[in-house]
């Protein structure tokens, strides 16, 4: 499978230009990690932030399970044929499903991760740090990835036997950690960063092993007829967005994982407000920060709204490519927005109301802005922009544009709090207009390339 997997991405991508894919991410990596260093942010909070969205990755990695065989079929079957080697070859679907995310462990340590860790290296022989705190580094985000694939699809392979054992899980582990005063950081990745040893390795490496042999024990891929026949038709005259919408209601998952994508980056945001903002002596905007970061996770919409298109199909119909994005920027607003909101109605239950509510006005703006940017640099093949290394850059590079000004103005919110909600608000409101701009030029640039 990683023979594979290199073969297809080179052979997609040309070789030399998706190898070099983690000198990108080690320029991100570096840049990031210098920039949080200016701005004073200690240490702790670097490190709880890294290994908060190395977890977000692996969790987003696990909703394969969201998507069940409708993928395996039509998205995957067609380009790589080992992963649905179940159907043709006699090995286990649990075999398959093993190794497969065993094969996406050792891809993303090596292509994504270790870069991230070399950056991090420079950044420890410029200023005086450690070599074996770096390699520490690396092997806890390596884990804090694979937490975050197999807690995700565990929890999906239990969901879709009983949703009600789930809750029933999740509430016993709840009132365990209340009752018993437990510290849930400390059987994370990033307590065995700070407190390395054998124990506090053995309290991550068993929950790891504990969901993984759930998932494999319990998950089997939902049909996508089961789904589509609970969804109810929607009404005539809906065009392409209608269409669309309808598209991600009868896939497996149905609409509900956008919902659960959005609660993941709802729930890393609520940790980072919490405990690496209270290890960092930070103390963040809650509106800004979870406005900002919900709206930066509407790219897993994007894809979703796109993943069965192919732009030569509407070629029949007598619709411009400029409506074309215009009915998709529609159906994505239908899936995003409220999901969004919903993940913010749960946060004021923990933050107070009037902070969050400035989430509100921004979510919708930095979506439709990450919309926007999506359509422009990756068209209707949204998953090539991930792998695609000249695309993912310029992706990146238009993305921190908006996401680094909010992020620091959700850091300085606390001492500037009048003028950070005003300029957070006036660059969502201008990171929204240019989304739009982008939207309506992304259908012509397109079809011209085509």
């Amino acid at each position: 499978m990683l023979i594979e997997e290199w073969r297809l991405h080179a052979q997609l991508f040309g070789g030399r230009r998706f190898a070099a894919f983690p000198a990108v991410m080690f320029v991100l990596g570096a840049a990031g990690l210098t920039l949080l260093g200016e701005l004073g942010v200690a240490r702790g909070a670097v490190v709880g932030g890294l290994h908060a969205v190395v977890a977000f990755l692996g969790l987003q990695v696990g909703t394969i399970g969201l998507v069940g065989r409708d993928a395996m079929r039509n998205v995957l079957g067609d380009v790589s044929l080992l992963v649905g080697s179940s159907r043709t070859l006699p090995v286990s679907w649990r075999r398959v499903l093993a190794t497969f995310l065993l094969k996406d462990l050792l891809y993303y340590a090596g292509l994504i991760l270790a870069p991230i860790a070399l950056a991090d290296a420079a950044r420890a022989l410029f200023q005086g740090g450690s070599l074996l705190d770096v390699g520490l580094l690396w092997v806890t985000l390596v884990l804090a990835f694979g937490m975050g694939v197999t807690v995700s699809l565990g929890l999906i392979a239990v969901a879709t036997r009983s949703v009600i054992a789930l809750l029933g899980g999740v509430g016993a582990l709840v009132a365990v950690v209340v009752l018993a005063n437990v510290d849930p950081i400390a059987f994370t990745p990033a307590g065995l960063y700070g407190e390395p040893s054998i124990g506090s390795g053995a309290r991550v490496v068993g929950p790891i092993v504990l969901s993984g042999a759930i998932a494999l024990a319990f998950f089997e891929p939902i049909e996508t007829s089961e789904t589509a026949s609970r969804i109810p038709p929607l009404p005539v005259g809906f065009g392409v967005a209608g269409r669309t919408l309808r598209e991600v209601a009868r896939s497996s998952g149905s609409v509900w994982k956008v919902l659960f994508s959005l609660s993941l980056f709802g729930g890393i945001t609520g940790w980072l407000l919490v405990a690496v903002a209270d290890a960092g002596g930070l103390e963040l905007a809650p509106g800004i920060a979870f406005g900002t970061l919900l709206g930066l996770g509407t790219f897993t919409t994007y894809a979703w709204i796109t993943q069965f298109d192919d732009a030569a199909e509407f070629d029949r119909y007598p619709l411009a490519p400029r409506r074309l994005f215009r009915e998709k920027l529609l159906a994505f607003l239908a899936l995003a927005v409220p999901g969004g909101l919903a993940v913010l109605a749960v946060a004021a239950v923990w933050f107070p109301v009037a902070e969050v509510a400035i989430g509100i006005l921004i979510l919708p703006a930095v979506a439709v802005y990450v919309f926007g940017v999506s359509a422009m640099v990756a068209g209707l093949s949204a998953t090539a922009l991930l792998f695609d290394v000249a695309r993912f850059a310029v992706f990146a590079a238009a993305i921190a544009l908006v996401a680094v000004p909010l992020v620091v103005l959700a850091l300085v919110a606390s001492r500037y709090p009048t003028l950070a909600v005003v300029l957070a608000l006036g660059i969502a409101a201008v990171a929204g207009g240019i989304g739009l701009l982008l939207a309506e030029f992304a259908g012509s640039r397109w079809d011209r390339r085509r």
